[in-house]
């Protein structure tokens, strides 16, 4: 298909005349004279055989056909914008988009991204975060990491980690916990996933294995991680994603029994043809969750 010429001079002219509504302000920003500016927008009205504008004494009214052309023009300046500044260096800077669900992205990723920066410079990396709910398609995404059990429809998924779960809460609380039955007495706080303390203090040889967990249900292990340090209650999580926590001393691990409720994935869509970004970013990351993280667990 051949495209006509485009003329970009005009189309610039009319896209800032129509943001300040006005030839003169168009022309400072665009470091023309005002002339310029009205006599390029002339020539895109003949070309179009429409008015984009309503000439007022004190300023411009865009017309309704201005205000369909708009939205286009602002998009592909915008999207021409965002590829420039990909290019850096001699390079074309890859966009890689990642989603994933907040509790690894922050007790595990981010601590570990600088490494995959230095080593892959020009891969422009856009992280978004979720509670694990998340639709690939929907969402653009190359790539989502998430919390399960590896089996989501037409979706390849590598495991990553594993995440076992046990109880953790503030050193005050600790001192209270000589075994698992004195969790009778403090309040579990609950993630969605209900079967879960239970299945916990089966492992554990509790007397009572259904126990009284009552006040927020959380659905996000980062949010019940925050309530724990706040005292609120004992948490089940998986303590690999709060070492720094355990680390500093803010939060203690009673005990040493863990229950497994699933593993961390590096999924993507089986339709999605993996771009060389992608194969970069799947290499680092299943190399560094290969190895043992300090004072890991279960």
């Amino acid at each position: 298909m051949v495209r006509p010429h485009l003329p970009l001079n005009a189309l610039r002219a009319f896209e800032a005349s129509a943001r300040h509504l006005s030839f003169t302000r168009a022309a400072i920003e665009l470091c023309v004279t005002q002339a310029a500016v009205s006599h390029q927008v002339k020539l895109l009205e003949k070309r179009l055989n429409v008015p984009l504008f309503k000439r007022l004494p004190r300023g411009l009214m865009i017309t309704a056909e201005g205000e369909a052309l708009l939205p286009v023009l602002r998009d592909s300046f915008d999207r021409v914008a965002d590829m420039l500044e990909r290019f850096q260096g001699g390079h074309l800077r890859e966009v890689l988009t990642v989603g994933c669900v907040g509790t690894f992205a922050v007790g595990w990723l981010l601590p570990r991204l600088p490494s995959f920066h230095e080593k892959h410079p020009f891969v422009d990396l856009r992280l978004s975060t979720n509670n694990n709910r998340v639709d690939i398609a929907a969402e653009g995404l190359d790539f989502a990491i998430r919390f399960g059990n590896g089996a989501w429809h037409d979706t390849d998924a590598e495991r990553l980690l594993d995440a076992p779960l046990t109880a953790l809460c503030i050193p005050e609380i600790a001192r209270r916990l000589k075994s698992p039955d004195d969790l009778a007495q403090e309040t579990l706080l609950r993630s969605y996933r209900t079967d879960e303390w239970a299945s916990w203090l089966k492992a554990a040889g509790a007397v009572s294995t259904n126990p009284v967990v009552k006040g927020i249900v959380f659905d996000s292990t980062l949010a019940m991680m925050e309530a724990a340090l706040q005292g609120a209650g004992v948490a089940l999580c998986p303590p690999l994603m709060f070492s720094r926590q355990l680390a500093s001393g803010a939060i203690r691990q009673p005990f040493r029994i863990y229950t497994s409720r699933g593993s961390y994935w590096l999924t993507r869509l089986q339709s999605r043809e993996p771009t060389a970004a992608m194969r970069q970013f799947r290499d680092w990351l299943k190399g560094f969750a290969a190895v043992p993280s300090p004072g890991a667990n279960g």
